[in-house]
């Protein structure tokens, strides 16, 4: 009896330590965010002793959220960065799953270049990501968008069909909606991706577990970089998770891998030039005119450790 007793007890303590440990993820709704949906379905974060609840949740909310504890990670970068330079929010950003943006500007058939968008309507939502990157792409082809173009509010749900009615000319839209606009007979001007970094996705947690529970946050890091890297070398795989998550047809999924998966890290890195561009366009956004250093909204100790623990130099 004392013997079964003993073991059922180490049974137990050593149930208890492999025990998974249980962490809640907010992320936003759109695929630039695929990273860690595939690496839950893929196991990548159960393998790491992770059980994750990934919960879908809007930027200002998760701010809250976040600060409350009611979850320990935030995958979107916009709202949060706003939020950490006002001092509203005691977080960093850990990693970047997705340094280039996956945003697209599509226009009117009659529009052939960006250049051709001077003194046209250009709908987003005000100091959206979308309406940011729009911004910072027509910058790159030479115009001022605050004179050269005609910004109204718009937003991703309404602007293909607000294009459709002629009122409006050009928007931006996160993919795979440019797909859509293709489909509608509208011409896709410019990929972000293609022009510059924008590091839109990633992890976001509070200082404190950074100091507390930097092994926690080191398993979750290598967890998104192994799903990264499974979906840039799957695509046959990638595609069903696609569908199941973002709920797809095949066509649409496949369109949509094929059009963003470049833009996934494989290594986790932040790219210092695109944070650069995040950093000064929240200050524009939150009218802060003082100096705003890397350190006081990322560290990036834990994931240089992850790297290390993955092979990446």
């Amino acid at each position: 009896m004392k013997v079964l007793w003993l073991l059922l007890t180490v049974f137990l303590l050593d149930a208890s330590v492999h025990a998974a440990d249980k962490i809640r993820i907010g992320m936003p709704a759109d695929a630039g965010h695929f990273t860690l949906p595939l690496a839950q379905k893929k196991g990548f974060l159960k393998e790491e002793g992770l059980e994750a609840e990934i919960i879908t949740i809007t930027g200002p909310v998760a701010n809250i959220a976040l600060s409350n504890g009611d979850i320990d990670y935030y995958t979107g970068f916009g709202s949060a960065m706003r939020a950490m330079i006002q001092g509203q929010l005691p977080a960093r950003i850990v990693v970047c799953y997705r340094p280039l943006p996956h945003f697209v500007v599509v226009s009117r058939p009659d529009i052939k270049s960006v250049k051709d968008l001077k003194g046209k309507t250009f709908g987003t939502n005000p100091g959206g990501g979308p309406d940011l990157v729009a911004r910072l792409i027509i910058k790159h082809f030479g115009m001022d968008p605050d004179k050269d173009v005609k910004f109204t509010r718009g937003t991703n749900d309404t602007a293909l069909a607000r294009m459709n009615q002629g009122l409006m000319d050009a928007t931006a839209l996160p993919v795979p909606r440019d797909y859509q606009a293709i489909k509608m007979g509208f011409h896709v001007l410019a990929r972000a991706e293609d022009l510059f970094t924008y590091p839109i996705s990633g992890l976001i947690t509070q200082t404190k577990k950074i100091k507390e529970k930097p092994d926690e946050i080191k398993r979750v890091i290598r967890a998104g970089i192994k799903g990264n890297r499974y979906m840039r070398a799957n695509r046959d795989g990638t595609i069903p998770i696609l569908m199941s998550t973002y709920r797809l047809d095949k066509e649409t999924a496949t369109a949509l891998y094929d059009s963003f998966v470049k833009g996934f890290s494989d290594d986790g890195n932040l790219p210092e030039d695109g944070l650069r561009r995040l950093i000064d366009d929240t200050k524009s956004i939150t009218k802060i005119t003082r100096e705003v250093t890397v350190n006081e909204v990322a560290d990036l100790s834990i994931l240089r450790e992850a790297q290390m623990e993955l092979g990446i130099k």
